[in-house]
């Protein structure tokens, strides 16, 4: 048997730019589309099941993950061009491209970032082209994806239990997907937990007929009226806790005041519900401080202990390897 087609490894940084991708909810439909199946993939997902998820084909499941595997994140990115054909080659480019995003002092260069002329001239001594003009250099790299922009800084994961918290994500992933056998000890049931909000009410322009206003308005002509905006809340904010359960692919919500410890063991008391006291569940949540035990209020791990729960956490600032945050 063929080895299941994968996307390759992703880093905390690559994971959170494809959840912003996707809940961005602008841009080009084609890329969203595309950076869902690859997040899917990197949670464990084989093909069939994201084609589902994605109302596509496998083919085409499988041309993007291999199209990401080679080009990275300009492969998400629809390229709509015609014309003449490029004067440089594709291995040119994507040398080109390499070079222009590392850093110069990865060359035992004695400068910290690129310019243009100081790249073309890098480009030529190399022989990586022959000849190349800083505004074709330019053209190509904006082309490519690449632009000279203020660097900025992120978060990577120091957990010191990333490896072991992020395999077992994998396995609970792979026993929700059918893939392997429950050992003893196992879950049946997982779940993915995650909370949304808060939930907020935005004011839209309203329409309504008018006489006409402007240069063309009647003389004397009262205001238009207008209708009133609706920012005061008077019932308070609301919050949703969300479960996506792997097996069923079934998705539970409850609507709460707050997001507190409290109110998130009574969801997942509701879960515990779902099934009989005997079979064994896993929840799967980030590290938000209501999902956490601590030397002061250890009520999640103790319910968790006494209810057959097994709760499952992502390593620090790793929540994209939660399957509830694409949906």
């Amino acid at each position: 048997m063929t080895e299941r087609l994968r996307v390759r490894e992703i880093d905390d940084d690559e994971g959170r730019r494809l959840v912003r991708i996707i809940r961005r909810g602008s841009g080009s439909v084609v890329t969203w589309r595309r950076a869902q199946m690859v997040l899917l993939s990197a949670q464990g997902m084989d093909a069939a099941a994201i084609a589902k998820v994605a109302f596509t084909s496998e083919d085409r499941v499988r041309d993007v993950i291999r199209n990401f595997n080679a080009d990275g994140f300009s492969s998400l990115y629809p390229k709509y061009r015609g014309g003449r054909p490029p004067k440089f080659t594709l291995p040119q480019r994507r040398e080109i491209k390499k070079i222009a995003k590392a850093r110069p002092g990865e060359y035992d260069l004695p400068f910290s970032a690129w310019s243009l002329a100081k790249l073309a001239e890098f480009l030529v001594a190399e022989g990586v082209v022959d000849d190349i003009s800083h505004e074709g250099l330019r053209a190509l790299l904006r082309e490519e994806g690449v632009t000279f922009q203020r660097l900025k800084t992120w978060k990577a994961s120091k957990d010191p239990r990333y490896a072991a918290k992020k395999a077992r994500i994998e396995q609970l992933y792979a026993i929700a997907d059918r893939e392997a056998a429950p050992a003893s000890g196992d879950p049946e049931v997982i779940f993915c937990v995650d909370e949304f909000g808060p939930l907020n009410l935005q004011p839209r322009p309203g329409r309504q007929w008018a006489a006409v206003s402007g240069t063309k308005a009647e003389p004397g002509r009262e205001p238009r009226r207008r209708m009133r905006a609706t920012y005061t809340r008077t019932g308070g904010i609301r919050h949703l806790f969300a479960a996506y359960e792997l097996g069923e692919d079934k998705l539970y919500g409850h609507i709460k005041p707050r997001k507190t410890r409290a109110r998130f063991l009574e969801f997942c008391r509701y879960l515990r519900s779902l099934y009989p006291p005997s079979t064994r569940i896993a929840i799967i949540c980030d590290n938000f401080s209501p999902h956490l035990s601590t030397a002061k209020d250890t009520r999640v791990a103790g319910w968790a202990a006494a209810s057959n729960v097994e709760i499952a956490y992502t390593p620090t600032s790793s929540s994209w390897l939660n399957r509830s945050s694409p949906r």
